[in-house]
Parts: C-alpha cells; structure tokens; sequence
C-alpha cells in the first residue's frame, strides 16, 4: 500500500462519526438514465454482441451517409441520473446528512419520480420540477449522451422558494458544510440562481467553514459570453465558500480557451497545468480536472497529480464523474490535503466504474487496502 492510500484511509477512521454532525444541500438537476449498449450482431441463439468502441459507431454512421441505417439498443439498466442526484447518492452512502434538491417529480405532479424513491431512505429530496430523461450509450473508450431536458427551464430561485418557503432554503443553505451546485450547463437559469444566492443569502450567513463545489457539465453547448458570464459569478463566491470547481480533462481545455489561457504538454502535464491556470485566473480557493486514468487540483499554495485505478473496460460510465466529485468533496470538508481530496476522487470512483455501486466507507477503505 502506498503512503498516500495509507494516508488516505487513516483520513477516513472515525468518519461515520464525524459526518453525523455535518450537512449537505446537492442539486440542483434530475433524470432518469437508461444505460444502453448499441449492438454489432445478434447470434443465432438470440444474444447480442456489442460495439466496443465509439470509432467503430462512427464508421458505421459515417457509412450510412446518402442512404439509412438502423441500430438496435440493449437497454443494461435503468437507474437514477443527473449531476446532483449521483453525487447526492454517492455522498449519503458515505454517511453525509443531505438534502438533494433539483427536478426529480414524475410527470403528474409534485410526487417524487419512483426512479429517486430509494433515495428518501438515506437523504432528503426536494423537487422543483419534472425530471429529464437521458440515454447513456456506453462503450468501452467512452460514453455518449442523448439527453431530453426541456423541463430544466422549471429549475429556478423562485422554484426553489416556492418548493420550501424562502426561511426553510436559506437554512438548508446556511447549515450546510457541503454545497454542489452542479450541471450549469443543463440548467438554463443557474447562473441567475448563483446571483440570487450571492444577494440575498451569502451576506446572511453564521460564521462557518463551509465548501462549494460547482461542476459545469459540458459547457461546450453554451455561447463563450455565456461562460465568461458564469465564470465571473463562479468567482465572487469565494467571499463566503470554500469555493472549488470541478472538471473533466476535455471542459478543462474548454474552460482555458474562454479564459485566454490555453495549457500546453502533454495529458498529465496539461491537466495539472489547467487546474493551476484556471484556478489562479478565476481566483478561487481550488479547480480540480479529473481524465480516466487520473486527476489534478490546484488551491492558492499548492498542486497536486494522482494516479486512479484505471478500469480498461468499465461496467459503467455514466456518473463516474459524479463520484469523483463525491470523493473530492467528502476528503474536503473532512479538511484533508489536496492528494487525499484526490486520493478519494480516484478511489470512489474507480469502485463504482467496477461494480456499478456507490462505495460505503468500509467498501471504500477495503479498496484502498
């Protein structure tokens, strides 16, 4: 065992304890994912092999051009999905008390979605809308997303209020040590929330340590005034948070364009080079860029790069990033150092990526060991 994973689990000894007397508020968005396989060939006794890779897709629709093609999907599962309620599931397994809030209603009503049900055991859940419907097309190199979102435009700061009253959001808000505020990109309004929580909230709250982890989500679908305009709103929050945002390897490269400060290197060197230029740039207390095979982070006096437990063929994707930033983030308000914070991120989630569940702390500190 390494000195780091070592460190690592001594980080977590006692934890169940020490987050009993801590809070979260997770969102703010919702979905439904089926995680599907595209299929190669059907055998003669009726099972199916699958595309592996996404080239070998993009041959065979490149193929298809002046003429049609088909695709038969094998639905794999059926599960819970979204930024915040991924990483508010991941995060209750742990032992954090939560609440995750964000559209996760089915279609007639306030009624939480059946899909989020088994998450009222270990959480609390607050809808401000109808959830959103993605299709996971995973293959071995990657995944890709064919999302229906429309009724993200219900996920507002009036929504909010008007889900709990304005006194019980801003508690929810000012108790907790842990806020996510994820997936701006899907959420039409997020950055009009982020103003609002800026003006009538922040200059309200108790003293306290608390940590605000923000990740973008694909922000490549957004105009770059768009992002210039959520980066700089990002920004004021480090007044009153510890305040981190969270990205992969490609948003990274996104993210130093619209700022002017593109990395250069190679993979590992770009990565921690991102994090360290994005996060002086926006001047926040940490940006932290997680690829496959390992993550950097950057706060105001250091950097750090680690190493994950790489999985070649994953038994899932979708949402592996959502549990590295549960990781992350659980390593931050149990006050650890940036290679711990990393540390975690890689670990949670190179266990949910073999098994396709959201590790417990003895799950977690067995795969460290």
């Amino acid at each position: 065992m390494s000195a780091l994973t070592n460190k690592t689990r001594e980080l977590l000894k006692g934890a169940e304890a020490r987050l009993r007397g801590l809070r979260g508020l997770i969102g703010l968005d919702g979905f439904v994912d089926q995680i599907i396989r595209v299929v190669d060939k059907i055998q003669a006794d009726g099972s199916a092999t699958y595309l592996a890779d996404i080239p070998s897709w993009a041959q065979r629709i490149q193929g298809a051009a002046g003429k049609s093609v088909k695709f038969e999907l094998g639905v794999q599962q059926t599960k819970l999905g979204g930024n915040g309620p991924i990483m508010a599931n991941a995060l209750a397994q742990y032992g954090l008390p939560l609440t995750c809030l964000g559209n996760l209603s089915g279609s007639r009503g306030t009624e939480i979605h059946p899909i989020f049900k088994p998450m009222e055991s270990h959480c609390r859940l607050i809808s401000v809308g109808e959830t959103c419907y993605t299709d996971a097309l995973e293959f071995n190199d990657g995944k890709v997303m064919l999302s229906r979102q429309e009724a993200t435009s219900e996920v507002t700061w009036e929504a909010m209020e008007h889900a709990v009253g304005e006194q019980e959001l801003f508690h929810l808000f000012d108790q907790a040590q842990l806020v996510a505020l994820n997936n701006w990109t899907g959420l039409p309004r997020m950055t009009d929330i982020w103003r609002s929580l800026q003006e009538k909230f922040c200059p309200r709250f108790s003293p306290a340590r608390r940590m605000l982890f923000i990740d973008l989500a694909d922000p490549e679908f957004r105009l770059a005034e768009q992002i210039r305009e959520a980066l700089e709103v990002i920004s004021r929050f480090a007044r009153w948070f510890d305040t981190t945002l969270g990205l992969n390897q490609k948003e990274a490269g996104e993210i130093g364009e619209v700022l002017g400060c593109k990395a250069e290197g190679d993979d590992r060197k770009f990565v921690q080079t991102a994090a360290e230029t994005i996060r002086s740039r926006l001047n926040i207390q940490g940006v932290v860029v997680h690829a496959t095979a390992f993550a950097a982070a950057a706060s105001k006096t250091d950097s750090k790069l680690v190493e994950g437990p790489f999985a070649e063929k994953p038994l899932i994707s979708t949402g592996a990033g959502d549990h590295f930033n549960a990781g992350y983030a659980l390593a931050g308000i149990l006050e650890s150092d940036l290679e711990q914070r990393l540390q975690l991120g890689v670990a949670t989630s190179g266990y949910y990526v073999r098994t396709a569940q959201s590790p417990t702390l003895a799950d977690i500190r067995g795969f460290l060991r």
